[in-house]
């Protein structure tokens, strides 16, 4: 079994820039590549589940912290969506050869618009996606139908609205910021070109992203192979070992297309 290698990524140059915490296993192809959720890190579950994965069968595996995440340098605050893009490129960058993406939440979003962005320039390695309960649009779709009048006084006025969370003893800050730059990354609304099979898992228990926000997803991918696995009784992290089995399935079955 190979070892972890751990390295820091620089992203962004003067005010902006910031550390990267990324982690590698290194080995064959196809890679994979995780991209994980809004107020997660590298270390969680699923994160770790794909990583025995790729140990298992002897595959790259590669991940990271978004800046404001854990290992990561910068401020949780100043993260928008463009800005943990921008750190995903540079991170997928560093791959090389085809790459599974596995994206949870948030970073089912993100993985569609990396995939996006490789396909504008012309080189895109996916050969695959997995997207756990994906987020997509979720500043428009999943957080702002939420907002009381009281909350959107606090975004306007103090850039930044505190709301309570299943996942954290601490509130879930949820900035101005992120709500601005997410609608310029907004994918509902056109077809979406993700250039490769594509696998959804989706609770059927999600509080936070209902099945219906997978079913539109499903409905957006047009041209490409996608299936959707609904599991009627998870919830929004998809972490029990049943669900955890259900993604390395997933992941392979992708990796021998």
């Amino acid at each position: 079994m190979t070892s972890i290698e751990r390295s820091t990524l620089v992203v962004g140059s003067g005010a902006e820039s910031r550390d990267i915490a990324v982690q590698t296993r290194p080995g064959g192809n196809p890679g994979l590549f995780w991209l994980g959720g809004y107020r997660s890190d590298m270390m969680g579950s699923k994160a770790m589940a794909l990583d025995a994965l790729g140990a298992d069968k002897g595959l790259a595996v590669t991940r990271f912290d978004y800046s404001g995440h854990g290992a990561s340098g910068g401020s949780f605050d100043d993260g928008s969506i463009s800005r943990w893009l921008e750190e995903a490129q540079a991170v997928f960058a560093t791959t090389s050869g085809p790459q599974i993406i596995v994206g949870s939440s948030m970073g089912g979003w993100l993985a569609l618009l990396l995939v996006r962005a490789m396909q504008a320039a012309g080189q895109s390695r996916a050969k695959g996606l997995v997207l756990i309960a994906p987020a997509v649009d979720m500043t428009h779709d999943l957080m702002l139908p939420d907002f009381s009048a009281a909350d959107h006084e606090s975004l306007q006025n103090l850039g930044y609205v505190d709301q309570p969370s299943a996942y954290s003893d601490t509130p879930y800050r949820i900035t101005r910021k992120l709500i601005e730059d997410g609608e310029h990354h907004r994918l509902f609304g056109g077809v979406i070109e993700t250039g490769c099979p594509t696998i959804i898992l989706q609770g059927g228990a999600d509080p936070d992203v209902p099945q219906a926000h997978a079913i539109k997803l499903v409905t957006h991918i047009l041209h490409d192979p996608v299936t959707l696995t609904l599991i009627p009784d998870g919830d929004h992290r998809l972490s029990r070992d049943q669900d955890l089995a259900l993604l390395k399935d997933a992941v392979w079955r992708l990796a021998g297309e």
